[in-house]
């Protein structure tokens, strides 16, 4: 009987969770992945951290918990860093640690870390360590070790070479499907979002952010989409010009689609961030101000577990309004 691995949908999953589910299910094993993020999930998550948490670990605290009468072992790694002198959130590193502490009956976890500093050999044993859950062939790991990696360096790929969100790369990776290239409408608005992928493309948290700007009929770009500059360990960054190397992994990759988005001349860009994250608060200044630089409107949307969806399309629709407005009075002047 294979073992269950539960997986949250939330935070790394958006990044990695084709890699993940790949190593896993070529030794054997059975995904179960939680359910979408709901407000009730929310509420879960949120009454069992301290107030002051920020809304993404709420909401991964209520993916763990649903998946805690579902599953034998839940998969949590601790990505401590993946380049030189670049680190990932200190709330990141604790989730192993916060999920036993905090969700009552949490499966037996399994942990892999991925830190740079530490070298490969270091990443070969925590590989090895992770695989040992289910054999003991060392070559049955290195196997489903390197079709983790093929699968997650085609993830990355299809997204910026095709212009897919990471939900359309997901399911595309995980139901088979051939790759197409979609269409661009030529005559709508093309508008960037700058966010990160947990907080843009989990629809609950966003508040269905790019279903309504589709519906709107604007052509939209993510930060996924944009050209990247692969380190050592395979992972894209999106360059960005005129700025020192970013000590927070994340932010750097919000900050480099918003210098692409400038550069390419973009309609709008809107940049969507979670409540009390301050290294979102300092990189979202960051890309209002390549915004302000290049001419281009800029709206802001801060959300948490409170934010009303309304205030959300009253402000989008706003902000389209305007965009049409100006581009009516450049066409008349011209």
């Amino acid at each position: 009987m294979s073992c269950k691995v539960g997986i949250p949908r939330a935070l790394l999953y958006y990044k990695y969770f084709p890699m993940w589910k790949a190593f896993l299910e070529k030794l054997g094993a059975e995904i179960i992945v939680s359910e979408n993020t709901n407000q009730k999930l929310i509420l879960q998550g949120a009454s069992l951290v301290v107030s002051d948490t920020c809304l993404p670990v709420k909401v991964f605290i209520g993916h763990v918990l649903s998946l805690s009468d579902k599953c034998d072992k839940l998969l949590i790694p601790v990505v401590r860093s993946t380049s030189e002198k670049v680190y990932n959130c200190s709330r990141f590193l604790a989730l192993p640690d916060l999920a036993r502490a905090v969700v009552p009956g949490v499966p037996p976890i399994l942990e892999i870390e991925f830190d740079y500093s530490r070298g490969k050999s270091y990443l070969y044993r925590q590989i090895y360590s992770l695989g040992k859950n289910f054999t003991i062939n060392p070559f049955k790991i290195k196997a489903a070790a390197l079709y983790a990696w093929e699968t997650h360096q085609r993830y990355h790929e299809i997204t910026a070479q095709q212009h897919l969100t990471r939900l359309e790369a997901i399911d595309l990776i995980h139901n088979g499907k051939s790759i197409t290239i979609k269409e661009t409408k030529n005559d709508g608005l093309t508008i960037g979002i700058a966010g990160h992928p947990y907080v843009l493309h989990d629809e609950q948290v966003s508040h269905n952010l790019i279903k309504r700007l589709k519906a709107a009929g604007v052509n939209i770009l993510t930060p996924e989409m944009a050209p990247e500059a692969p380190d050592s360990n395979g992972n894209g960054h999106t360059q960005f010009a005129g700025l020192a190397k970013n000590y927070w992994e994340s932010e750097e990759d919000v900050v480099g689609a918003g210098d692409w988005y400038t550069r390419i001349k973009v309609d709008g860009i809107i940049g969507i961030m979670a409540f009390a994250c301050g290294p979102d608060s300092m990189m979202m200044s960051l890309v209002q101000r390549q915004a302000h630089s290049a001419n281009i409107p800029f709206m802001s949307l801060t959300v948490e577990e409170h934010t009303a969806e309304a205030g959300i399309v009253t402000r989008i629709e706003a902000f389209l309004d305007m965009i049409h407005r100006a581009r009516r009075r450049n066409e008349q002047c011209v």
